[in-house]
This record gives structure tokens, C-alpha cells and sequence, in this order.
């Protein structure tokens, strides 16, 4: 049986918020089978909990986030995605303020957390949304034109285009595949951080926006060039990113996808669009589990190897 996995132990950090600037605390827990990934409010009067779903995300201006009543959790994506690229079904997220920890800016810092904390197997079988039939959103024409789109895959691939006007990012590669059968998330896409442009941030600042953003956190870029001295991670570090948000934002859904997902210019808002739409179709997809491991696609078998 292809089983569920959750921590062997906690794990913690303490970081600052990219938005608020706040100063917070993130408790990763070990969760019984079938709890799905829960962030908890631990700094409220009383605690709240926010069970993680394509529903309970209420705000995709500039980050994903999650709401339950008066409380709210956001820029839970990057810590998403290291779960989605690591097979972590079962998760309790303690949080001290309302902004995940931006840590370095990409999802590898979580990877380092979740590994250290150690992945432990439970009794319960690990359960996927399979597609049965392809789903698509798209919005605006011409230059303004985004898709997102999901087909059905024995397996989990993704394939992101970007397409900024910039001479830093033209440089670079604009599109991307990563297949999670062939391919290492930690490796491949984990290191690859937000970025930023100069005149974006200082809008942003003076709306009390990218309060705790800096070059320690993000790419950062003039109207010409990369601001940081270290220079990209990857040659297509630009393109990763994105593709790191999407399988952070995907894994919202609560369930792994057996599926390929494509998409151009997409982002937080038209990645939950999707989820909502697929989930209004119940003949596009089913819920699906593996008794006999060797049926499972590759990549979902094992859980995925330290760096």
C-alpha cells in the first residue's frame, strides 16, 4: 500500500514576513492519517485552525492566502510546495503571526526543515486526484493573454512559460519542465527564490507591502540587471520560481494530482481558478489509491531523497 506520510518529529523557525515584516514563529507537527495540512493561529486568544483547501484560499494579490473567520494565514505557498515536492500529506503549521516566514526567499529552507524533522510513513493509504478529463482557464487576449491548464497524467509534470520584458530575465530561460518521475524537487526547483523589480518594491513599501523583502530574501532588479551580487542559482531561476509557487499553490487542493499541469504567464489567482474549476466537475477527476506500490507512478513511491 502506498501510504500516507507525515513528520517523525517537530521542526522550527523563526523568520520575518516578506509583506509585514513581522518577526514569526512557524512550528512544523507531526498530524495523525487523513488531517491533511492544518495551519493553526497559536497567537490568537484562542487558537484557530485553518484546514487546508482550494476553498480556503481568500486572497491571491501577491502571495496565497488562507482564511478561517477573522483569521488568516498568507504566503503559505512556498511552504506548500517543499510539502507537495516531499510527499507530505499530514502537517500541523503553528504560526505566531499572519505571514509565513520568507525565510530566503525560496522553498528550500522548508525542504531543510521537513527533512531534518525526518518523513515518517502512517497506516492510511495515500490518496490522489486522478484527472479523467482535461480542465482550462484562461484570461485576457493578446499580450495580455494566461492560461493554466490540467491534463491527465499516470504521474505528476508541470510545464511553465513566463514572459517578462526585462534584459535580466529575457537572458534567462523563460519556460520550463519538471517531471516529478525523472526529476529532484530539492534539486531542481526548491533554491529558486521570489524576485522583485526596484520601482515594484518602493510602490509596494509605500502601500506597507514588502516590508520584510531585501537581497538576503528575493532576486532584486533594476531596470536593467540583477541587484544581487551572488547572481541566480539557476540559469532559469526566474521561470523555477513561478513553477515552485504553482506546485505550492496546486497542493492546496489537499491531495496530490495525478495530472500534468501547463501554463503561461499564470499566477497565484489563476492557479486556484483552476483548482475550483476542476473541483466543480465531478466528471473530470476521482479519487484514487494504490494498494500494490508498484502500480503507484514513479516518483510517488519513495519519499524524495535528501539534497
Amino acid at each position: 500500500m502506498l501510504k500516507q506520510r507525515t513528520l517523525k518529529s517537530l521542526t522550527q523557525a523563526v523568520g520575518v514576513g516578506l509583506h509585514s515584516g513581522q518577526r514569526v514563529e512557524i512550528t512544523l507537527r507531526p498530524a495523525a492519517p487523513d488531517t491533511g495540512i492544518v495551519f493553526r493561529r497559536v497567537d490568537l486568544p484562542q487558537v484557530v485552525d485553518i484546514v487546508m483547501s482550494a476553498a480556503a484560499v481568500t486572497d491571491t494579490r501577491m502571495a496565497s492566502t488562507i482564511s478561517s473567520g477573522t483569521a488568516k494565514v498568507s504566503t503559505v505557498e512556498h511552504l506548500m510546495s517543499a510539502c507537495a515536492g516531499l510527499g507530505i500529506d499530514n502537517l500541523y503549521v503553528d504560526i505566531t503571526a499572519e505571514e509565513v516566514p520568507i525565510l530566503d526567499g525560496s522553498a528550500a529552507s522548508f525542504v531543510f526543515l521537513l527533512q531534518s524533522a525526518g518523513i515518517e510513513l502512517q497506516n492510511a493509504p495515500r490518496r490522489f486526484i486522478r484527472l479523467l478529463k482535461a480542465v482550462e482557464v484562461r484570461e485576457g487576449t493578446g499580450e495580455n493573454e494566461k492560461w493554466a491548464r490540467l491534463e491527465p497524467f499516470h504521474g505528476f509534470k508541470l510545464r511553465f512559460e513566463i514572459d517578462f520584458h526585462h534584459p535580466a530575465v529575457d537572458s534567462s530561460g523563460q519556460s520550463v519542465e519538471f517531471d516529478l518521475s525523472t526529476g529532484s524537487y530539492a534539486r531542481d526547483i526548491a533554491r529558486a527564490r521570489t524576485f522583485g523589480f526596484t520601482k515594484d518594491v518602493e510602490m509596494m513599501r509605500a502601500n506597507g507591502l514588502a516590508l520584510g523583502g531585501g537581497l538576503d530574501n528575493a532576486i532584486v532588479m533594476d531596470d536593467y540587471k540583477i541587484l544581487n551580487a551572488d547572481g541566480l542559482r539557476y540559469d532559469d531561476e526566474f521561470v523555477k520560481h513561478k513553477m515552485l509557487d504553482a506546485m505550492g499553490d496546486l497542493y492546496v487542493i489537499g491531495k496530490p494530482l495525478l495530472a500534468s499541469f501547463s501554463a503561461f504567464r499564470s499566477g497565484h489567482a489563476l492557479n486556484n481558478k483552476l483548482l475550483r474549476e476542476l473541483l466543480s466537475r465531478s466528471d473530470a477527476w476521482e479519487v484514487v489509491t494504490f494498494e500494490d506500490d508498484r502500480l503507484a507512478p514513479a516518483g510517488f513511491a519513495q519519499p524524495a531523497q535528501a539534497w
